[in-house]
């Protein structure tokens, strides 16, 4: 069984707790998905973040979603060019229709992700 210290405030004993850092991949740098992932569970699933917090199990469940995303990401972009393909010579002709197509195939791509992976 653990000890458990206290330190005095005022005219109260406080416990000393702390939380043990997470070790799951340091190195690793998470990006936009798995921010939002984050972000969507402290602001609606409170008791899904917090359990996880506890467990030791956030940072690798931040960190896995953030992968697949990125993963998933690049393979619904592929499949949406081949079956929608943009001519390269676009991208030099009409440089401004060419990015609004490229934007427009993201902004569908990172929609299903984000119903699949982020806000569920």
């Amino acid at each position: 069984m653990v000890e458990i210290t206290y330190h005095k405030e005022g005219d109260f004993f406080v416990p000393n707790l702390y939380l043990e850092k997470e070790d799951y991949e340091n190195a690793y740098i998470i990006g936009k998905y798995g921010h939002l992932r984050l972000e969507y569970l402290k602001n609606h699933k409170k008791a899904e973040y917090i359990i996880m917090f506890m467990n030791k199990t956030l940072r690798k469940h931040i960190i896995e979603t953030d992968k697949q995303a990125k993963t998933r990401f690049e393979i619904l972009m592929k499949q949406m060019l081949e079956k929608n393909p943009i001519d390269e010579n676009l991208k030099n002709t009409d440089p401004l229709k060419w990015t609004g197509l490229m934007n427009n195939y993201k902004n569908s791509v990172e929609e299903i992700i984000f119903k699949e992976l982020i806000y569920i």
